[in-house]
């Protein structure tokens, strides 16, 4: 996917990868530099590790509204696809 820089040397983050994301106006970003690679992340907390019935599970720190919804059986769809039979 190819995206330009516009003259106020804005980046413009396509619509789809906003949607999967749950990018919207006003996400926090971490822009990392790695040799000439930029790096974007979301900045989000990181879980928070609790114990249930003698597992560790991961309980989000966000708050619901700040969650980012996630279709799960099309991750793993995607993911399949990605590697050859």
């Amino acid at each position: 996917m190819t995206t330009t820089i516009d003259k106020a040397g804005r980046v413009v983050i396509p619509i789809e990868v906003r949607k999967r994301l749950g990018l919207a106006a006003g996400s926090e970003l971490e822009l990392s530099i790695e040799d000439f690679t930029i790096r974007l992340t979301r900045a989000v907390e990181s879980p928070q590790i609790v114990r249930r019935g003698g597992r560790l599970i991961a309980r989000p720190r966000a708050a619901k509204s700040e969650r980012t919804e996630v279709d799960l059986p099309r991750l793993i769809e995607e993911e399949r696809d990605r590697w050859p039979v």
